[in-house]
């Protein structure tokens, strides 16, 4: 069960965004989000908008889904030329959900066609395509590298069959080892999941999923805690007692054990939940997610699909939810939009500091309030932050802060 949407103000069918979303845009970089809602099985902890086929009618197959999809894309456009919003290439592509593998690869290359004469990419551009190691073939890849594709990220979450079972994952492990051999040799660069912190994952199956995914010699790993969110099958389980609940210190051995094991193999954190390979800070750089990235420093994105959200220059907008409605609105040429929020300058600061407080780069200290900057020495006093970084006046985490970001957070927000 997909989470509640937030509330907010009307979203025009027009689509049309205010003069505040064109100020400086021709200076920001511009992403594309597209969301494919279907899955084979959703698994007993998720809580994004992903549908079964037979949760949906004709209407919003997956044999249609592409179409809209690629209307919704050349719609984009129009909105930002007639709100006065710079139209950039695309700084970042990225295909999530849901499985998006489980469309054709050809409808996925349709897509980023689409995008590509619609808008343009950057020289460089960074496309990513999300995959369930069951749901690709060696063709399959050859088909997304050929259309542009330059990155896979595949769903490995462990490699423990009695963790996969507990998160309702149907893959077959034995199959993520070919799917990233299957991806090398078609040019893609790959990335790997990962999830910590199911209920029964000791601290030895862990670290066997962590050395495993390493062992696979990826670019990038991504590294997320379980979270137990309403509505899901696991909370349903947890509530009735028959799997133990979350345990915050566990969370934490795993995360400082995946940190040590990761780093020892070459990798290195870029942001809290991720780490890029490299045998210095420039490789590792260039392996970094630039799609992420773009969310973190909050710059312009576009979000395609039921569901999605999207922001441009201060404006956040989230499309209807369920792939119904949204079909219906995309396909009399409408706005998919359910809401919308304008930030005023007190929530882009509150922003700025949760996301930029995550990454390597760290936060400046001069983007900070006087009670922000008057935090700063406890941060060190209390060993949160690099001292040497926050004296050449960027705030960067050390394990210990990354461990307690939110603590960080709430200090820097006074």
């Amino acid at each position: 069960m997909a989470p509640a949407q937030p509330e907010g103000l009307p979203a025009p069918l027009d689509g049309r965004l205010p003069p505040s979303a064109a100020e400086g845009s021709a200076g920001r970089a511009l992403s594309l989000y597209v969301h494919v809602p279907f899955c084979a099985v959703r698994c007993g902890y998720c809580d994004f908008n992903t549908y079964t086929a037979t949760e949906l009618g004709p209407d919003v197959s997956q044999d249609v889904y592409a179409a809209d999809a690629a209307a919704e894309v050349r719609w984009a456009r129009r909105v930002l030329e007639d709100s006065g919003v710079a139209v950039r290439p695309l700084h970042s592509v990225f295909f999530g959900g849901g499985t998006p593998t489980l469309l054709p690869a050809a409808d996925l290359a349709g897509i980023l066609a689409v995008a590509r004469e619609t808008f343009g990419l950057d020289d460089g551009a960074e496309v990513t395509v999300e995959a369930n190691p069951d749901s690709v073939t060696p063709g399959s890849l050859r088909v997304l590298a050929e259309a542009g594709v330059t990155r896979v990220s595949f769903g490995m979450q462990s490699a423990v069959p009695h963790v996969l079972a507990v998160l309702d994952r149907t893959h077959d492990p034995e199959n993520v080892p070919r799917a990233v051999e299957w991806a090398r040799e078609a040019g893609l660069g790959v990335s790997v999941d990962l999830i910590y912190g199911a209920p029964g994952e000791s601290l030895a199956d862990w670290e066997r999923s962590v050395r495993t995914a390493v062992g696979y010699a990826p670019d990038h790993v991504s590294a997320y805690s379980l979270i137990v969110e309403e509505g899901t099958k696991l909370a349903a389980r947890m509530r009735r007692g028959e799997i133990a609940p979350i345990d915050e210190d566990d969370q934490a051995d795993k995360y400082e054990l995946a940190d040590r094991i990761l780093a020892g193999a070459g990798f290195e954190w870029y942001e809290v939940s991720n780490w890029s390979r490299g045998t210095d800070t420039a490789e590792a750089r260039a392996r970094r997610s630039r799609h992420n990235l773009a969310y973190w420093h909050n710059q312009d994105w576009w979000g395609i699909g039921p569901g999605a959200h999207s922001h441009v220059g201060g404006t956040r907008w989230w499309n209807l939810k369920h792939p119904v409605p949204y079909t219906h609105r995309v396909r009399a040429g409408e706005s998919p939009a359910a809401g919308r929020e304008i930030l005023d300058a007190q929530t882009r600061h509150l922003e700025r500091v949760m996301l930029e407080a995550r990454i390597r780069d760290g936060l400046p200290v001069a983007a900070l309030d006087d009670a922000g900057r008057t935090a700063v020495a406890g941060l060190i006093a209390d060993e949160l932050v690099d001292p040497a970084a926050a004296l050449r006046g960027t705030l960067v985490l050390t394990l210990r802060g990354r461990l307690l970001g939110d603590a960080v957070v709430r200090r820097l927000l006074g």
